[in-house]
């Protein structure tokens, strides 16, 4: 029972150099991640169900994992220069999709350009890593998981609460529409039996004030 928090985490790796993304697979596998590596943007994307139909025909299969299956992805890391797609690209459709923007995204470079940097983290991008990506690089990465964790389950709470709300309005809603049948009963019966004595009253002191 003693499984790492890590192991439950699964996070896709996306570098078009081989050594750079078993270097990346394995530091994540050290420290009990999930790992599922492409070799490139277009490749991720598929794999997180984003890609054209008229690009997933692709028959050059390099996902390590099984791609195409129903599986959650904490984090994308992802190398910045890569031909076709870059990561800079790829940041920006996770980003701009409704389903995925709330994965963090990390980049990777073995350039150190400020520019470079400030562009990927003004897009949405949670860390800007220089390459050789290191052991106390991967250690960095569980708080911005565990951040989109704490936002996924508050707003689960509020997607709740709003149900609850909801249901609640809906059965006072119908309480009310059945409400006034029962108010128009007691005010017949009301009337029926308080009204009809005073004006029996009413008449019988006439009269005595007539004698």
């Amino acid at each position: 029972m003693g499984v790492d928090a890590e192991s439950q985490f699964h996070v896709l790796a996306v570098d078009d150099s081989i050594i750079d993304r078993k270097l990346i697979e394995r530091l994540l596998k050290t420290s009990s991640y999930q790992v599922t590596t492409v070799d490139s943007g277009s490749k991720a994307l598929e794999f997180l169900g984003l890609l054209e139909d008229e690009q997933s025909g692709s028959d050059s299969p390099s996902v390590s994992s099984h791609a195409h299956q129903v599986v959650e992805v904490n984090l994308i890391i992802t190398d910045y220069c890569m031909p076709g797609m870059t990561g800079y690209d790829l940041l920006k459709r996770v980003k701009e999709s409704s389903s995925l923007r709330n994965i963090p995204v990390v980049i990777m470079s073995s350039e150190n350009v400020p520019s470079r940097i400030n562009r990927c983290l003004e897009e949405g991008a949670e860390e800007f890593f220089l390459k050789p990506v290191r052991l106390s690089d991967v250690h960095r990465l569980k708080p911005h998981i565990m951040k989109t964790k704490v936002k996924e389950k508050k707003r689960g709470e509020g997607q709740e609460e709003e149900r609850e709300k909801c249901h609640e309005g809906e059965v006072q809603s119908i309480g009310k529409q059945q409400q006034p049948e029962h108010q128009i009963s007691n005010k017949r019966k009301s009337m029926e039996e308080g009204l009809s004595p005073d004006r029996t009253r009413l008449r019988y002191s006439d009269v005595a004030a007539v004698v």
